[in-house]
C-alpha cells in the first residue's frame, strides 16, 4: 500500500508539473500566433491513451509517464517531422517568428515552472506556516555515525556554528556543509568549546550517509515489532529504558551500543514507568534487537513555528523559492565535480518516488512538487540539445551573430541531445535498480 501511495503522488505531482511547463511553451505560442499542433501529457510512440482535437490542436494523454510535449508547427523538436521542414515556412510557424519571439516560447515552459514553485511556496506558508527545530533547542548534543566520528566528533557534542557562523535551523546543518564547502565546525564538548575541521575528502561518503549526524534523545518505547521480546516480557508503551544490567543508558546511542555486547543472552533492562524503577529480564536476539522503537525523537524538542499572513506569505514564498533554486544549482555543480563523486549516487523514477511520504500528506506533497518544479525548470534550460535550453543556446546565437544554425545542424544537434539524454535516463534509473538490488 505505500508503494502505491508513494507511486500516487509521484505521478500526480510530476502530471501537474508537466501539464504546466508545456501550457508555458503553448501560451507563448498562442500570444505570438504560432500554431500548435499537439499538447500531450506523457509521451505517445504508437498510440495514445486518449486524444480529442479542438480547433488546430490535438490534446491527449500518452502512455510513456517520461514527461509530456506540445508540438510546434515549424519547429524542429522531438518530433523530427523532416517533411514539414521541408515544405517553405509559414506566417504561422515557429521558424517564420522573430528570435526574440521564439526565445520567449522556449522560454515559457521554464518560467511557468519557477512561478510555479513560488506559488506553492506562498501557499503553504500561508496555510502551514514553517516549522524547524532550532539547533540551541538540541539539549543533549548529537549521535554521530563513523564518517563524523573519524573527522573529529563525538556523541554529546553540541554543534554550535560552521566557520563561525551560528546555525539556525539544526536541519541545516549538513547541507551547509556539504554546499557551503564548510572548513571548519565549532562544538562544545564537556563545557569546553573546540573546533573540529572539516577535510574535503569527507564530502564523498558524506553525501553518502544518511546519519552523519543526528539528535541525540533519550529513549522512550514507541512501539513494538511483530513478536516484541520486550513486549512479551512485560515493557509498555512510554516505558523510559534507562539502563542494562545496572549500566546506565541515558540516550538510544549509549543502549545501542551497549546491548550489541549482550547477542543471544537474556538481559536485565532497567525501565523507568512513571516514578518507579523497575528490572525486566530480556532475552536479546543474535542480531542485537529486542522488537520495540522508540517515540519521534522530534517529541523531546521544543520546535518553532513562525504563522504568515497572506500578504507577508508572498514575499517569504519569492524568498524561499530563489533560496531553494541556488541551494538546487549547488547541489547540480556537485554532480559534475569528479572528486565529490556525486554522480554515483544520482537516481531516477525510484529515487524521485521514494521521497515522497508513505502516507498521503498534501504538506509534504505540495513542498516535494515546488521542489519538483524548480529541478524541471533548471533541467529543461540546461544547454543541452533537445531540451528548451539547448534551442535557447542557438536561438542566442543566432541574436548575437544574426546568422541562423541551418536546419539540417539543427537535426543532428536534436537527434545528438535525444542519445545524450536517453544516456542520462538509463545511467540514473540503471543506479537505482543497482541500489535495490546492493542494499
Amino acid at each position: 500500500m505505500e508503494v502505491l501511495v508513494k507511486t500516487g503522488q509521484f505521478l500526480l505531482s510530476i502530471s501537474i508539473l508537466v501539464i504546466l511547463h508545456e501550457f508555458g511553451h503553448f501560451i507563448f505560442a498562442k500570444i505570438f500566433k504560432t500554431r500548435v499542433e499537439k499538447f500531450y501529457l506523457f509521451f505517445n510512440p504508437w498510440f495514445s491513451l486518449f486524444k480529442v482535437k479542438k480547433g488546430e490542436t490535438e490534446y491527449g494523454l500518452g502512455w510513456l509517464p517520461l514527461g509530456g510535449y506540445v508540438k510546434i508547427s515549424g519547429m524542429i523538436d522531438e518530433s523530427m517531422d523532416k517533411e514539414q521542414m521541408k515544405q517553405p515556412p509559414q506566417p504561422h510557424e515557429f521558424r517564420s517568428k522573430k528570435s526574440w519571439q521564439r526565445l520567449l516560447i522556449m522560454l515559457g515552459g521554464v518560467l511557468v515552472n519557477f512561478i510555479t514553485a513560488l506559488v506553492i511556496y506562498s501557499a503553504i506558508l500561508y496555510v502551514w506556516g514553517e516549522q524547524y527545530l532550532p539547533n540551541k533547542n538540541v539539549e543533549h548534543g548529537i549521535m554521530v555515525d563513523s564518517i563524523a566520528y573519524d573527522i573529529g566528533l563525538r556523541n554529546g557534542d553540541k554543534i554550535l556554528s560552521l566557520d563561525g557562523e551560528e546555525i539556525d535551523d539544526f536541519y541545516s546543518i549538513v547541507p551547509e556543509i556539504v554546499l557551503e564547502d564548510v572548513k571548519t565546525i565549532q562544538i562544545e564538548r564537556d563545557g569546553n568549546r573546540r573546533e573540529i575541521p572539516v577535510p574535503e575528502s569527507v564530502i564523498p561518503q558524506l553525501l553518502k550517509s544518511t546519519d552523519f549526524i543526528n539528535i541525540r534523545y533519550p529513549f522512550y518505547i514507541g512501539g513494538f515489532g511483530k513478536n516484541s521480546a520486550a513486549e512479551n516480557a512485560g515493557i509498555k508503551l512510554d516505558d523510559k529504558l534507562v539502563g542494562i544490567n545496572g549500566q546506565n543508558t541515558d540516550y538510544f546511542d549509549e543502549f545501542r551500543e551497549l546491548i550489541l555486547q549482550y547477542k543471544g543472552q537474556e538481559i536485565t533492562f532497567n525501565v523507568l514507568r512513571n516514578k518507579d524503577t523497575l528490572a525486566i529480564n530480556v532475552p536479546v536476539s543474535e542480531e542485537g534487537l529486542i522488537g520495540v522503537y522508540a517515540i519521534n525523537p522530534l517529541s523531546y524538542f521544543e520546535l518553532e513555528k513562525v504563522e504568515y499572513s497572506l500578504l507577508a506569505s508572498i514575499p517569504a514564498g519569492i524568498d524561499k523559492g530563489i533560496e531553494t533554486f541556488g541551494s538546487y544549482l549547488k547541489q547540480l555543480k556537485l554532480i559534475f565535480s569528479p572528486k565529490t563523486e556525486a554522480y554515483k549516487s544520482l537516481g531516477g523514477f525510484i529515487t524521485i518516488g521514494k521521497i515522497f511520504p508513505g502516507t498521503w500528506d498534501w504538506q509534504a506533497f505540495w513542498n516535494l512538487t515546488a521542489f519538483l518544479s524548480i529541478i524541471l525548470a533548471i533541467m529543461n534550460v540546461l544547454p543541452i540539445p533537445a531540451l528548451d535550453g539547448g534551442h535557447v543556446m542557438f536561438l542566442l546565437y543566432e541574436m548575437v551573430t544574426g546568422r541562423k544554425p541551418s536546419d539540417k545542424f539543427l537535426e543532428y544537434a536534436q537527434i545528438t541531445g535525444m542519445v545524450i539524454l536517453l544516456a542520462l535516463l538509463l545511467y540514473a534509473n540503471g543506479n537505482d535498480i543497482f541500489k535495490l538490488f546492493n542494499k
